[in-house]
């Protein structure tokens, strides 16, 4: 059912879309010039997933999950790539939901309000967490064709704010109630507060270092959060439209080359990097025509191996890389992590168990068999106990968990890259010095549009919270 209404509401806002994109100075009778908020969450709820997406698929190659097949590929050697797409497509959905919060205030739809401010402050801070300062006072309101920048700052307080406001608007009465437009919970408001308090602990953990990070808060926020793997934040794709990953794994198999895995994400799970083998590596990835898990090292290519199927990468039929496997937005897995982190230093009994609960989360997930699980969770190198626990040790498993999702790199830069046997990839950007990148460069149609409000930033210049 959730299948049929998703390729219903596409039809009818590619529909829209294509009507608003007509360019005529005559007034087109047949154009609907107001979107209802249906379809505007349609298209919310299913353009936000791509843009999780889209930035997973530029920072996995910086944490070092993905590699390029080829010699100084530009995301392998952290070079300043123009984003231009993954800008317009940031602004554009965050747009459309400064018009559906308006018409929901408008009709009173308190829950459309909520989901809709969710929805925004997701988008906000995952546009605040790759550039930095952003248009967003101005941006949305067409007062300027130059917006000025909003300090980053500035914009996590606003993101807590729409968290908060629209965990509140979810909490009331609503004069009309969220239905199968919505593409991530088809319509259960439940639902939607344990997603918003787990959006919460998220961004309130990049805060950690700095004097508004508070621990007994996420903690808190993380009780009223998800609950299990049934609570993942999720959009499922349908057979007119491929998950995009699958899309890359189909691609690398005619030859169009994507998708290949790095040698470090293998290592880490081969036991290599740890003595332990991870039962979950061969249902993430492919192994090589000979049976083997081989990867590429990031910025060097793939070397002597110049046929396909002499190096892995993913393949279709997985987990991941199904042509109708969900987008994974926000996990279960992921908030256990976050627990474990922020609990370790004040209950290291209950940051035990939370770290535990997020292999086993992740580990259902895959379906990965009960002997290899059990087996996995008892060896020592895993199971440490609570007194032996570390930072380390629950980010390398988050690192696993949240395969190809941008998340990892937010806990990257606050991890200052500490993976264990993480390398700077060869051939790396010159104007890194040696070092780590730490956010996207500005696209180049904004310098060109709006340059004399765009900061004069580098690829080394950090985000507020990670200074």
């Amino acid at each position: 059912m959730k299948t049929m209404y998703t390729i219903l509401g596409l039809m009818f806002f590619l529909a829209l879309s294509s009507c608003e994109n007509f360019l005529d100075v005559n007034e087109n009778p047949n154009n609907p010039q107001d979107a209802p908020i249906s379809g505007l969450m349609t298209n919310a709820t299913y353009e936000t997933s791509l843009n999780v997406q889209a930035i997973g698929s530029i920072s996995s190659h910086y944490v070092q999950y993905l590699a390029s097949p080829n010699p100084a590929g530009a995301s392998d050697i952290m070079d300043a790539s123009n984003y231009s797409g993954l800008w317009f497509d940031l602004f554009n959905v965050m747009t459309d939901l400064t018009d559906l919060m308006q018409k929901a205030e408008e009709e009173e739809a308190s829950h459309y309000l909520g989901a809709g401010q969710i929805l925004m402050a997701l988008n906000l801070g995952m546009t605040v967490d790759v550039f930095g300062d952003v248009p967003y006072s101005e941006g949305f309101d067409f007062s300027s064709v130059t917006p000025v920048y909003d300090v980053d700052r500035a914009l996590y307080s606003e993101v807590f704010n729409l968290l908060d406001q629209g965990l509140q608007n979810l909490t009331g009465e609503t004069a009309v109630s969220l239905d199968n437009d919505d593409f991530i919970f088809n319509g259960d408001v439940s639902a939607w507060i344990k997603f918003a308090n787990m959006l919460k602990a998220r961004f309130m953990l990049h805060t950690k270092g700095t004097d508004a990070y508070n621990a007994q808060e996420i903690l808190a926020t993380i009780d009223n959060g998800m609950m299990s793997n049934e609570d993942d934040a999720t959009v499922v794709f349908f057979e007119q439209r491929f998950n995009p990953w699958a899309q890359d794994a189909i691609d690398n198999e005619n030859l169009l080359l994507g998708g290949w895995i790095s040698t470090q994400f293998i290592e880490a799970l081969d036991g290599t990097s740890y003595t332990t083998m991870d039962p979950r590596l061969s249902l993430m990835i492919g192994a090589t025509d000979d049976g083997e898990y081989i990867g590429v090292t990031n910025g060097a290519g793939r070397g002597n191996a110049p046929e396909q199927g002499a190096r892995s990468t993913l393949i279709p039929g997985q987990y991941y890389t199904s042509e109708q496997s969900p987008l994974l937005i926000a996990t279960y897995a992921e908030q256990k992590f976050i627990e474990a982190e922020v609990a370790l230093e004040s209950d290291p009994e209950r940051a035990y168990a939370a770290y535990l609960e997020g292999i086993t989360a992740h580990m259902d997930m895959l379906e990965v068999s009960g002997d290899d699980k059990m087996a996995y969770l008892n060896n020592p190198e895993v199971s440490m106990g609570a007194t032996s626990l570390t930072v380390a040790d629950i980010m390398k498993e988050k690192w696993v968990a949240l395969f190809l999702h941008p998340e990892t790199w937010n806990d990257a830069r606050r991890f200052d890259y500490g993976y264990k046997d993480m390398t700077l990839p060869e051939n790396l950007n010159g104007n890194l010095n040696g070092q780590y990148i730490r956010r996207l460069a500005y696209p180049d149609n904004e310098v060109s549009r709006n340059g004399s409000n765009v900061p004069d930033v580098t690829l080394l210049d950090r985000i507020w919270w990670n200074e």
